[in-house]
Formats: C-alpha cells, structure tokens, sequence
C-alpha cells in the first residue's frame, strides 16, 4: 500500500523540488503551503494528519528571512519552532516526520567539516529558532530525522543564484564577500537525497548534515555563477565587515555528510556540477 506523505512549505525551493520528482515515487503526495494548512494552528495539524491517515511528513516549511528575523522574532519562533511542536505531536505514534533545519544552529566559528554532534551555539534569532525547532522536535517526537542545510539554492523562489544572475546581466561590477566559508547546496540534490531516505531503506531517526560536495565561499560561488552563465560582470571580493548585514552570518558552514552518506548510501555531487545542471535549466526557461 503507498504512503501518504505530507510536504509542508511547498512553494519553498526544497518543496518546488520534491513536487518536481513526486511523480518518481509510488506515494501520495500532499502538498501544502500556509494557504493550505496553517503550521501554528495545532488542531488543524492534528486533524489534517488524522483526516489524510498520513504516514509520513516531509517538513519543509519554515521562517527564513535571515535579517528580518532580528525585527521580529515573535514571528520566527512562531514558525520555526512553534509550528515544528504541532507537527511533533500530531504525528508521534502515528507516522515519522523530516525536518528541514541548518547550519544556523551553530556558531560559524568552526574549523573542520561541521559533524551532527558539534556543539550548538546560534548567532541570530533565525539560528536560535530553528534550533528551538529542533528541541522541540527531539523532545515531542524522537523518531524523526533531522537534516540541516546550508546555502541552498534552485531554479525556483529567490536565492543567490538568482540574484547574482540577475545583478551580473545588469551590473558591470558586483561586490560579494569572500571571507564566509561554505558549501552551495543545490535543492534539487537534497529533495533526491530525501527521498532516497525514505522510499529505498528503512526509516533511520536521528540528525544528520546534508550539503553539496567541495566547498567555496560566496566570492568563488558568485564567480562560478557569472561564469557558466556566460556573463562579464566583474565580481569583486570584500569582507564581511565592508559589508555589515543585521543578523551575524556563520564564517564557516562546511558540513561533514560522512553520516548520511554511509547510513543511507547516497552520493552526494560537487557543488560546481550541480550549479552548471541549476543554470542550463535557467537559461532553458
């Protein structure tokens, strides 16, 4: 008998992508945005998980206005935590539950790939939501799994591949910071990997780390991008402090995938093959 699997925040870029391969997958798909189904209304959770006997929840939903955040933290909370409780609860002893969450929850001051297990220590609201997420997750239903992420991008919503396009295609110059070290994720990659987890082995809870392969920081992305998009715009490197932001941004966000990789046998592409298959699909549309 299929499963039927609940993707919340389906017109985010990771659920846009799961939408695109669904029909890959022998399972009944429901998707909902806010429109459809209000995350921080509990009942409604409840009685929508109840209704469509749902087996399994693909939490996609979430707060992600990094800077904004900082003004309205009630909001952020709201939806990054607050709606991950509902969830939790509505499903626990009835169906498992994935939660998308990120490299926020930790300090950035890191060194080394970052592993599952590396101490927890936020830097901004946006970073102090999710991982209220997370406990509140771990808390009201242990049997779920956990993936952060980092710098995602796709060919849907907005993101920096878009905008450096869009700025490069205009501009003569861009200035991009290059002292934040990182791994471009490519969403369409991750909605792969997760549904790998669920439909080809059994359903492994815990945390685990999930980004594209290599690493770069936002100038050697940036650069990347103008270049397989064929553009001249010339990209300049500043640091951070030349360009000051409200919210404070990890200076490291390279994740170790050794865990999700050897538990769920998934390859995971380097980042520069993944950003060249995002803009010939761009350029395509």
């Amino acid at each position: 008998m299929s499963k039927n699997v609940l993707v919340t925040g389906a017109n985010g870029q990771l659920g846009q992508e799961i939408q695109a391969i669904a029909i890959d997958y022998d399972m009944n798909f429901f998707f909902t945005d806010v429109e459809d189904l209000d995350l921080t209304q509990a009942e409604d959770v409840r009685l929508f998980i109840e209704n469509k006997d749902i087996d399994l929840v693909i939490n996609c939903a979430a707060y992600t206005a990094v800077d904004k955040a900082e003004d309205e933290p009630e909001v952020a909370y709201k939806v990054n935590a607050e709606a991950v409780k509902n969830l939790a609860e509505a499903v626990f002893g009835k169906a498992c539950l994935i939660h998308i969450s990120t490299d926020y929850v930790f300090s950035g001051k890191q060194t080394n790939p970052i592993k599952e297990t590396e101490q927890l220590d936020p830097q901004s609201v946006y970073g102090r939501s999710k991982l209220a997420g997370e406990l509140a997750l771990q808390a009201a239903c242990p049997n779920s799994i956990i993936i952060r992420t980092a710098w995602l991008y796709s060919v849907y919503g907005n993101n920096f591949v878009k905008t450096i396009l869009r700025l490069g295609a205009e501009r003569d110059s861009l200035n991009v910071v290059c002292d934040q070290l990182g791994t471009p994720t490519y969403a369409s990659d991750l909605a792969r990997a997760i549904m790998t987890m669920v439909s080809e082995r059994e359903f492994v809870p815990g945390i685990y780390h999930y980004s594209n392969e290599g690493e770069a920081n936002w100038f050697d992305f940036a650069q990347a991008i103008v270049k397989n998009a064929g553009l001249t715009c010339v990209i300049n490197p500043v640091s951070t402090s030349e360009y000051p932001t409200k919210a404070t941004r990890p200076s490291y966000s390279i994740l170790d995938k050794t865990k999700i990789k050897e538990t769920f046998h998934i390859t995971i592409p380097q980042w520069e093959e993944s950003l060249i298959k995002c803009i010939d699909l761009l350029k395509a549309n």
